[in-house]
Order: C-alpha cells, then sequence, then structure tokens
C-alpha cells in the first residue's frame, strides 16, 4: 500500500511493533532508574544534620572545618553545619548541646580577640532518610547579642612587592590557635569559663566594662592566693597588673567600680584607656589559658 506522491506508507503491524518495541524501551528504563534509586538508598546511611545561623556572616577570618571522629562541622559564611550518622546521635542524643556549647566557646575565643560580639541561633536539626524523607527539629529560642565594628587588613610589603605580613593571614591563624584551646579547656575549668564570662559582660554592658575587666584579675588573683603569686605563674607584667587596677579603681572613671566615692566629679574613660584595660584583661586570659595547657603538657 502507498500514498499519493510515491512514499511508502508504514504497515499496521509494522507500526504495532514499533511503538511495542519503543514502550518495552521505555519501560526498562524506568524500571532501572527505580532500581538504581533503591540500590543508592540501601548503601544510604541515616543521617543528621544539625545547623546554626551565625552573624557577623564574617566573624572568622576563615572557613573552619572540623573533622572529629563522630561528626565533621563545617563553618563559613554565617553558617555551621553539622553531619552526623544517626546511630551516634541515637546512642548520645546530648551530643546536640555539647556541639552547641562547643561552637559558642569558639566565638568566645573570638570575642576576646577582636572585642567583638555576635548573635548565634539555636540549632535545627533534620534527619534524613535512605529513602529521602526528612524531618526536621527547630528549637524557638534565639540568643541575641550586639554587633560592634571591626578593623581592616593590613599588609606589610617589602621594597620589591614581596608580602612580609599578612595580617588576615595571622588572624587566621591566631584565631584557629586560640579558639581551639578555649574550646578545649574552658568545659572542664571553672576559673577560665569565669573570666571568658567577666569579658563578655564586659563587652556587653559597657557602662560598667572596667568593673567587669577588673574581675578577670580578682579571679587569677583568687586562684593563685594572692596578686604576687598570679603574676609569678603567670610570667605577668607588673605594671600592667597595677595599671588595670588604677583605672578600674582609682581614676575617677563612669565605667569604673568606685563610683560612689568620685560623685560629681566623674568622666566617662577614654576609648584609649578603654582598649588600654581590654588588652591588660586579655593578656591575662591569654596567660592563663597557657598556665593551663602547658600544665596540661607537662
Amino acid at each position: 500500500m502507498t500514498r499519493k506522491g510515491g512514499c511508502a506508507a508504514l504497515s499496521r503491524p509494522t507500526a504495532l511493533s514499533s511503538n511495542f518495541a519503543m514502550g518495552v524501551f521505555c519501560f526498562i528504563i524506568i524500571l532501572k532508574i527505580i532500581f538504581n534509586r533503591r540500590l543508592q538508598g540501601s548503601f544510604m546511611k541515616e543521617e543528621v544534620i544539625i545547623e546554626w545561623n551565625f552573624s557577623p556572616s564574617n566573624y572568622f577570618e576563615d572557613a573552619i572545618k572540623i573533622c572529629d571522629q563522630n561528626y565533621t562541622m563545617n563553618i563559613e559564611n554565617g553558617k555551621v553545619k553539622v553531619k552526623i550518622h544517626s546511630e551516634i546521635y541515637d546512642a548520645d542524643p546530648s551530643i546536640r548541646r555539647r556541639l552547641h556549647d562547643d561552637l559558642n566557646d569558639r566565638f568566645l575565643g573570638i570575642l576576646l580577640l577582636t572585642h567583638r560580639d555576635y548573635k548565634l541561633s539555636r540549632s535545627e536539626m533534620t534527619r534524613i532518610y535512605p529513602d529521602g524523607r526528612k524531618d526536621t527539629f527547630v528549637e524557638v529560642k534565639t540568643d541575641v547579642l550586639k554587633l560592634s565594628c571591626f578593623p581592616a587588613d593590613i599588609n606589610l610589603i617589602d621594597k620589591d612587592g614581596i608580602v612580609i605580613s599578612d595580617s588576615r593571614r595571622d588572624k587566621i591563624e591566631k584565631e584557629k590557635r586560640f579558639t581551639e584551646l578555649v574550646a578545649k579547656y574552658k568545659p572542664n575549668d571553672e576559673l577560665l569559663g569565669s573570666v571568658i564570662l567577666s569579658y563578655a559582660l564586659a563587652v556587653r554592658e559597657p557602662k560598667n566594662e572596667l568593673v567587669y575587666l577588673y574581675e578577670i584579675r580578682e579571679a587569677i588573683s583568687k586562684k593563685f592566693g594572692n596578686g604576687e603569686k598570679a603574676k609569678s605563674a603567670l610570667f605577668f607584667s607588673s605594671s600592667q597588673w597595677s595599671r588595670l587596677g588604677k583605672l578600674a579603681n582609682d581614676e575617677p572613671l563612669k565605667q569604673g567600680r568606685h563610683r560612689g566615692k568620685d560623685f560629681g566629679a566623674l568622666r566617662d574613660a577614654t576609648e584609649s584607656e578603654l582598649k588600654e584595660a581590654r588588652a591588660i584583661a586579655f593578656a591575662m586570659i591569654e596567660a592563663y589559658i597557657k598556665y593551663i595547657d602547658a600544665s596540661t603538657v607537662t
């Protein structure tokens, strides 16, 4: 049978056969896709994802990846993401709280280094099943903290244009070392937790800043018995030790400890005085962390 114009028309049996073959081919492809997905799912493990948001999004100088035997943690661009196999999480659900505390300790380490505050959300947890289903669990409450400005990066170059000092690179390395030490020792050292809290309160309550910064000196002095023993143990400068006492106790400053004694003659501390007091208080905390670290190693 032919069409007009001489073109051969497809016979009905041939057309049916062609359509049948195409249908079988499509059916096989669909079965293959389903089989591959099921096979992939059979190898996938149920996983728990825990996430936080933070600001400023550039609070850390560089992205951080932490690989633990039980989880991986990525910190970057205002987000934190932890991946844990479900069997590990189910065996110890309190790991979620410990991860939050460990993460917050790292933020506190940056707060000490920069005198900048931060906002860290509560965690959101998602359980991902092998078949792709997801269950999400959200903690509603959020810790809201104020933010402050931060300095620019500086690079020093020699006469040939070669970088001899990269402030950002140096800050990244210092951040990494310091935050790891804070996260390592703060959970088990009562004094370290106390002085870090005092410094954080100094950042968050600027009207009482010198009161809280002086608490750091008092707590460390008490730990070692007195100021002389503390300075000796921490190899701390006597002049700086005394200077913090003078700023907090003797100067007629509104942010100081003895405001009632100089009523009517008080003034605001200058930015230079506040920076000096912060630097001394931080140096005390840093010296104590080095003391703990050295004691642990020996």
